[in-house]
């Protein structure tokens, strides 16, 4: 006789638990294999037919201003010297479709560096003013100044914020006309709602909410102060500081810096010949790395992606051939087999 205990860690006595449900296992046959893996390829060749034709109709314009060639407009600046502004000139033959976004782009840069990646305080950036005296250690080593000053915010991610900045011009008759950039919105929604607050001002002012801290090292202006031309894109929820927040997975990224979309730009860039005027603050010549702006459009798919076409027009030939492969295995092993038996 079984003992309690064995009864006890008995399973109960029903259809699931004792495996008697009913079961079906498909019956692979020819006649279903090839068929299916035809049907597949050619719904996968049809999706990345599309996709990169779509890919190949969206613009993009990429312009290096690193500066480490003699002969870069940018190469004064390479070294980093003080207010030092660099242009690039270009020029559009067509209508670049509209909305264009602008973006940046490094090279050589290991955002996904665990070390890197987790030097910031959460709770400082949730807006908790308790962690701006003491911020956490994984801070370090941009948790204090030299005077033991809390940083604010802390922490390697924040201390190297992206500060080139760019303004664009249409030359018209010899005459610059400012093209803006539309720099809001290019944040994550969550990252902007939920993610990262701005402490409480302290009345009104959100400025005297930092009061006893100091500004990251490598920060011309403090984080209340990062946009003097709108008091709601300060902060710990200013949208290019959000942007730079959110790391690349890949050491080759490129950010969003802003749209053009507005006025007499709702419809794109005009043919006509540009100027970018960029502030060169930013140093990537120490560590191998270059710097870059992007021009681009955009389509149902999203951004320039010909890899996943690509992706589907060679899984889709692969699954047409395999299906080929076994029309001709079953074709000649099958009808043999029946010459055969008769």
């Amino acid at each position: 006789m079984k003992s309690d205990g064995e009864s006890a860690n008995r399973p109960d006595n029903t259809a699931f638990t004792q495996q008697r449900l009913p079961a079906w296992q498909p019956m692979l046959s020819a006649g279903i294999v090839i068929p299916l893996f035809t049907l597949i390829g050619l719904a996968f060749i049809g999706i990345g037919a599309a996709l990169y034709i779509t890919s190949q109709n969206i613009k993009v314009l990429e312009l290096d201003y690193t500066g480490t060639e003699m002969n870069s407009s940018c190469f004064s600046c390479s070294s980093v010297k003080p207010d030092c502004v660099c242009e690039l000139t270009f020029s559009f033959s067509q209508l670049f479709e509209g909305p264009v976004f602008f973006y940046y782009g490094l090279s050589n840069y290991y955002q996904n560096y665990r070390q890197y990646g987790v030097s910031k305080d959460a709770n400082q950036l949730s807006g908790d003013t308790t962690y701006f005296l003491s911020p956490q250690d994984t801070c370090s080593p941009y948790q204090y100044d030299s005077s033991g000053k809390p940083i604010v915010p802390c922490g390697s991610i924040a201390n190297s914020k992206f500060n080139d900045t760019f303004k664009l011009y249409l030359m018209v008759n010899g005459v610059k006309t400012l093209v803006p950039f539309d720099g809001k919105g290019i944040a994550w929604w969550t990252d902007y709602n939920v993610k990262y607050r701005n402490p409480a001002t302290v009345n009104g002012s959100l400025a005297k909410a930092f009061d006893g801290t100091v500004k990251p090292p490598n920060w011309p202006k403090p984080a209340y102060e990062l946009d003097p031309s709108d008091a709601a894109n300060n902060g710990f929820v200013n949208q290019d500081f959000l942007v730079w927040m959110r790391r690349a997975a890949l050491p080759n990224f490129r950010k969003l810096y802003g749209r053009i979309t507005g006025g007499d730009y709702s419809q794109g860039l005009p043919a006509g010949n540009y100027t970018l005027q960029i502030n060169y603050n930013y140093p990537v010549v120490n560590f191998k790395g270059t710097k870059k702006v992007i021009f681009s459009n955009v389509s149902w798919m999203g951004g320039k992606n010909e890899f996943l076409g690509l992706a589907y027009l060679v899984i889709g030939c692969l699954c047409v051939v395999m299906a080929i492969v076994m029309l001709i295995v079953y074709a000649k092993y099958k009808f043999s087999d029946d010459d055969d038996m008769q």
